[in-house]
């Protein structure tokens, strides 16, 4: 009997939660994705290329070339980074950019460390690749790594290390001492780091730090982000990945195997938005915040215990001051109990003891869905 390589990690309970609430008709506040659709003239933008302008077919491997300029132009603009648009890689998405980097970077025997919770791509690929993962637990409140278990986590065998921040699902925002550390650890070591930036644009009164803008880091890192978050179009998966010629073309080699191109009509209208006036970036943070406010003062009315996020549109919170001991089995009765879905933080960890009672929310709905999510938390 042939047995699979890889666990199911956390799909099976965003699936079976997913199911949950569509049969009792919870709102879904487990899944990270918005309930509204990106800037107008994005929308506008990739209908044309499709009706108008015939852009169906397959796009160059690499990226539109007018994509990759706009990425470089939006790191520059916003990051003060300087990238070579030949040096920027466009992927279906940020999970397809983290998997063809690790899968080409390392090999059985090869170590990469992770922060716990971890997005949940993170093992599987690391799995895919061979290679091991060497965790470093994120703990409440603040969810920052300890320096001690941060420098245990590298060893002999360290190929890389993926640094989620904004980070998904704690909502915490790694400042410029603690990346430092970790990229003092990563040059220690001859180790790549490998960034999911995703939420780049999404911080409350936090900066976001990306890793390449640190001193001797541009040449070990491989900077990763998408449109999807950013614009509110998850399902069209345009994401990209840059940083030094031989790690890019590395990451090439793997990914025109799994999906060689697609979103071609997508690209330009992405390329277009990255160009949109400050006030529309600036507007990303200022309309989740509100949003942010009102779940988590619902979640605190409810009596659960709020750790404010930083960055994403996630928040986590506490249930034990309710006398829960396994936000596992919570979750599971909560759309049927209480009408709402959250998915436990524990799926995202590989020590079960670490976040036992603590959930996840996602706060990028409609202020109506919100207002109604808390309204039927209430009677906790």
């Amino acid at each position: 009997m042939l047995v699979p390589r890889l666990r199911p990690f956390t799909s099976t309970i965003f699936a079976e939660i997913t199911q949950l609430a569509v049969r009792t008709g919870a709102i879904n506040l487990g899944q990270g994705f918005p309930d509204t659709d990106g800037p107008a003239s994005l929308l506008a933008d990739a209908a044309a290329a499709i009706i108008e302008g015939g852009v169906n077919q397959y796009p160059p491997a690499p990226g539109l070339p007018a994509l990759r300029e706009a990425v470089a132009a939006h790191q520059k603009r916003f990051h003060s980074l300087s990238v070579d648009p030949a040096d920027v890689l466009v992927t279906m998405g940020a999970t397809e950019a983290i998997a063809s980097a690790v899968i080409a970077l390392c090999e059985p025997g090869d170590e990469v460390v992770v922060f716990e919770p971890y997005y949940d791509s993170y093992p599987a690929v690391i799995a895919m690749a061979g290679a091991t993962r060497r965790t470093v637990a994120l703990r409440a409140p603040d969810f920052q790594p300890d320096p001690a278990e941060l420098r245990a986590a590298f060893g002999p065998r360290t190929r890389a290390v993926l640094v989620n921040t904004p980070h998904n699902p704690t909502g915490a925002v790694f400042g410029r001492d603690t990346l430092r550390a970790i990229g003092d650890l990563a040059i220690e070591h001859d180790a790549v780091v490998i960034t999911d930036e995703v939420y780049e644009h999404m911080t409350f009164g936090a900066e976001h730090v990306p890793m390449a803008t640190l001193p001797g880091m541009a040449e070990r890192t491989l900077t990763i982000s998408s449109a999807g978050k950013t614009f509110s179009v998850t399902g069209w998966k345009i994401g990209w990945v840059h940083g030094p010629a031989e790690l890019v073309a590395a990451v090439r080699a793997v990914k025109q195997f799994l999906t060689f191109a697609g979103g071609a009509p997508f690209q330009p209208a992405v390329a277009n938005a990255l160009a949109l006036p400050d006030d529309v970036f600036a507007a990303i943070s200022g309309d989740l915040r509100p949003k942010r406010d009102l779940l988590a003062d619902g979640l605190r009315e409810a009596g659960m215990r709020v750790f404010e996020p930083s960055g994403t549109y996630f928040v986590v919170a506490d249930l034990a001051p309710l006398g829960v001991t396994d936000a596992a089995a919570y979750a599971r009765a909560m759309p049927e109990r209480l009408g709402v879905a959250a998915v436990p933080v524990s799926v995202f960890c590989d020590d079960p003891h670490l976040t036992p009672t603590l959930l996840r929310f996602a706060f990028c709905k409609r202020d109506e869905v919100l207002r109604e999510a808390v309204q039927r938390l209430r009677p906790l």
